[in-house]
């Protein structure tokens, strides 16, 4: 596992969402961002990607973040790599949830762009 945060592979289906934490994260956060629409283009990106993290939308057409988290898990690429879930789904049942699944953590939104790329690298970087 890599000692720093440098790529994130970032899966939201909403453009303007994308569009937004794409720009905080690079522009404001110094990381490379490789965005995908959705989790079929997710599996089909990652193989090659040679991130550092996971940020996944949990609500999405076709395969949702979790569903998207378990076919990344299969892939040698993605299959040890830290996942942080982004969603408005935040109640205590989802969260033990997405804990379950092996997420460092969860950021709600609406995120703070000015704030996103800190917070992550503050999740990121927490003892394991």
């Amino acid at each position: 596992m890599p000692a720093t945060l440098q790529r994130i592979l970032y899966v939201e289906d909403e453009p303007h969402i994308r569009a937004i934490a794409q720009m905080a994260l690079e522009v404001v956060g110094g990381l490379t961002v490789v965005a995908c629409a959705s989790g079929r283009e997710a599996l089909a990106t990652a193989p090659d990607a040679g991130v550092d993290l996971l940020l996944l939308d949990v609500m999405m057409p076709g395969m949702d973040g979790l569903s998207t988290l378990q076919a990344l898990r299969q892939l040698p690429a993605t299959a040890h790599t830290p996942v942080i879930f982004m969603t408005a789904k935040v109640q205590s049942a989802e969260l033990a949830q997405y804990e379950a699944l092996g997420a460092l953590d969860v950021i709600a939104k609406p995120f703070d762009p000015m704030e996103l790329s800190a917070q992550i690298r503050r999740i990121f970087d927490r003892p394991r």
